[in-house]
């Protein structure tokens, strides 16, 4: 038996966010268990936490989707740093060893935040892409306000849409290999700065709504503030379509770096058998 935590991420409300499975003691665990056990969950992504190799680091993670495993992921870096927490006692600041080398997470807002990780790719969206992702959301390319390839590991092409209204009427269908991430203003006295949905492909079926994404929040406020669109500290809202009220809090600190965090809460706590 292995201890086991489901966190519910980027919410203080249980079932409101998005969710991660954590086995909190993974040691000895083949490859191909926890490949077996993260399709089991069927969860976006479950983790397996393990003594670090890294002197610098206070564990390392291994995150897996159902078919494959992530060198980095947002929602599953904070929901595993809070059941480790919950293990080891809070801390103001810990150390993630994960595929993509040392993540810092700090306390901040009632919650967590990890620093975001640099772009992998930037720049304008190719306008023959930029007709396809178009076409997927059912809108056309003049109510594109801007797009920018905003790529911190997973390909995301984000697009800012004119406002909150515009983000929550998409209504996807598509069957091409593009992840697109879609942020809209809100009115100045409206829930969050912006409302955000984030689309992936289905193996060729279709597109998942994911409810709450720290990879694609982190690489929109990157691409944001970097153009000056906006400024921090600032919230998005994301998981309203799906009936889910996920809060990502941005912010910087004087380094220029960007600060992406949220609440999380422990919703199981007990053992596995794997």
């Amino acid at each position: 038996m292995r201890r086991f935590q489901q966190v519910d991420v980027f919410t203080d409300t249980p079932y409101y966010g998005n969710p991660v499975a954590v086995v909190l003691d993974a040691e000895g665990m083949s490859d191909e268990a926890m490949q077996r056990f993260a399709a089991w969950t069927n969860l976006s992504e479950t983790t397996f936490v393990l003594p670090p190799d890294d002197p610098g680091a206070d564990y390392r993670v291994r995150i897996f989707t159902p078919s494959e495993e992530l060198p980095f992921a947002g929602h599953p870096t904070l929901g595993t740093c809070h059941a480790w927490q919950s293990v080891h006692g809070e801390r103001d600041t810990v150390v993630q060893e994960c595929g993509a080398g040392l993540v810092t997470v700090r306390r901040s807002g009632g919650g967590l935040a990890f620093a975001a990780p640099p772009l992998l790719r930037s720049g304008p969206v190719e306008p023959d892409v930029l007709e396809r992702v178009a076409a997927h959301l059912g809108i056309e390319v003049s109510e594109i306000v801007d797009a920018q390839w905003a790529d911190n590991g997973p390909g995301w092409v984000a697009l800012l849409l004119a406002d909150a209204e515009a983000v929550l009427a998409l209504e996807p269908s598509y069957r091409e290999d593009i992840k697109i991430g879609v942020a809209g203003p809100h009115p100045a006295d409206g829930p969050a700065r912006f409302e955000v949905r984030a689309f992936a492909p289905l193996g060729g079926a279709g597109c998942v709504e994911d409810p709450v994404t720290g990879s694609l929040n982190a690489s929109l406020a990157q691409w944001l503030l970097g153009s000056g669109r906006t400024t921090a500290p600032y919230t998005a809202r994301q998981g309203t379509a799906l009936g889910r009220a996920g809060t990502v809090r941005i912010d910087t600190d004087d380094t220029g770096a960007v600060w992406v965090g949220g609440s999380a809460v422990t919703c199981i706590d007990g053992q596995v058998a794997i």
